[in-house]
């Protein structure tokens, strides 16, 4: 099992070298630069800027460099724990991330543990009582959570809110609470204003979740090894949460590498609707004004998120079942 861990390690530390290359050229492919953007917003507004000053700007950023050198330049100063200057904040970028940062694993986080907390016993109730009235409950609650989009699922509960009750969700915290240290009242105000987008997000998962666990499982009971556990006298429900559950189990345990950035990534859209100070939408902003650094940034941190999601998976998965772990010998 050591030697397993450590050969998931190395593949990830040399995934992430791989993936910052490819991140930092992929920001760099729009034509222009942060101040291209700079100079048409300027543009737009009828400012006009000297040449002089561009070009000066352009030096002391390092943007007239060649990529290998700007690439160079930014994961040395990772490295030692620079994160580079955001162009448009006038900011380090680990200030600018790390509040947001949190505001996304926090609640992201709480969605995949809401995710799994209902997906699994209804998807193990939906498979062992096939055909069923709460089967077929659950299967058309799964179409919809898959064909709603967060989104729109996000302003029909903001409507429905403010047309009962005349409140206005949104946002992560109280006014009062927005700049202040953690303590277990800004925690409860958080867990407060959390649960709505924390529902959202954790919808169309706890969907696909329910349907994938329910077709695997069904395939597990129909094995010749669950019609002997039965044959044998075992309880019902050790015959099933033993070894089929177990099994079918494998394919989900496998998708929390990329499940996190995922909800990171399609959260984007719900939290420019509902405020939320979460890193999607600086990423979205970073990435239209192209602040190659706090884009580069976020990026790289969400591909950690996924390779270390992605090494406890596989960890997960080798514990589970140990035909995994023998046959990567």
């Amino acid at each position: 099992m050591v030697g397993f861990i450590i050969r998931r390690v190395i593949a990830m530390l040399l995934t992430l070298v791989a993936i910052s290359i490819v991140a930092f050229a992929i920001i760099q492919l729009p034509p222009g630069d942060y101040l291209t953007s700079y100079i048409a917003s300027l543009s737009a507004t009828g400012d006009q800027v000297d040449p002089r000053v561009i070009e000066n700007l352009r030096q002391q950023y390092g943007l007239g460099e060649p990529f290998y050198v700007q690439y160079w330049k930014w994961v040395t100063g990772i490295v030692q724990g620079n994160f580079g200057q955001s162009f448009e904040w006038k900011r380090p970028v680990w200030e600018l991330i790390w509040g947001r940062l949190g505001n996304s694993i926090m609640v992201e986080g709480l969605a995949v543990i809401v995710m799994w907390l209902i997906a699994l016993p209804i998807g193990v109730y939906a498979a062992v009582r096939k055909y069923s009235l709460g089967d077929y409950l659950a299967t058309v609650a799964g179409f919809i959570g898959l064909a709603l989009p967060n989104f729109l699922f996000a302003l029909i509960l903001m409507y429905l809110a403010y047309i009962w009750f005349g409140v206005t969700l949104g946002g992560l915290f109280s006014p009062e609470f927005e700049t202040a240290r953690w303590s277990l009242p800004r925690l409860w105000d958080f867990l407060a204003h959390a649960w709505i987008p924390v529902l959202v997000l954790a919808t169309a998962g706890t969907a696909e979740l329910i349907r994938i666990l329910r077709a695997n499982l069904l395939d597990e009971l129909k094995k010749p090894y669950v019609v002997t556990a039965r044959a044998k006298g075992l309880p019902e429900w050790k015959v099933i949460l033993k070894y089929p559950v177990r099994l079918a189990l494998n394919p989900l345990i496998s998708t929390i590498g990329w499940l996190l950035p995922a909800l990171v990534s399609g959260s984007v859209i719900v939290s420019v609707v509902m405020n939320l100070p979460t890193a999607g939408p600086m990423l979205l902003r970073s990435l239209t004004t192209q602040d190659m650094y706090l884009a580069g940034a976020i990026i790289l941190l969400l591909s950690v998120l996924t390779v270390i999601g992605t090494l406890i998976s596989d960890i997960l998965l080798a514990l589970i079942d140990p035909r995994i772990r023998y046959g990567a010998k």
